[in-house]
């Protein structure tokens, strides 16, 4: 089975091979037809601390590395397009 992947924006750096990474996912009330927006935050490793806040990435499912972060950046958009 392919590991998940998901894309969104670095929300905090501060941790040492560590970044923050919210999601932002759209749904539709079901009764108002109004568009929801809903945020999640992950934990995803960073090994060369490349990654700087406010860049976009993409991060996939990977083997768990402490408590929260299960997580790891793969390709990081901002820095492609430079």
């Amino acid at each position: 089975m392919p590991r998940r992947q998901l894309s969104g924006r670095v929300i905090s750096d501060k941790m040492q091979k560590t970044v923050v990474v919210e999601v932002i996912r759209t749904t539709r009330h079901p009764l108002y037809d109004k568009v929801l927006r809903h945020g999640k935050k992950y934990l995803a490793h960073d090994e060369n601390e490349e990654c700087r806040e406010g860049d976009f990435v993409i991060i996939e499912e990977s083997r768990p590395m402490s408590r929260r972060k299960t997580w790891r950046v793969i390709a990081n958009q901002s820095r492609e397009n430079v």
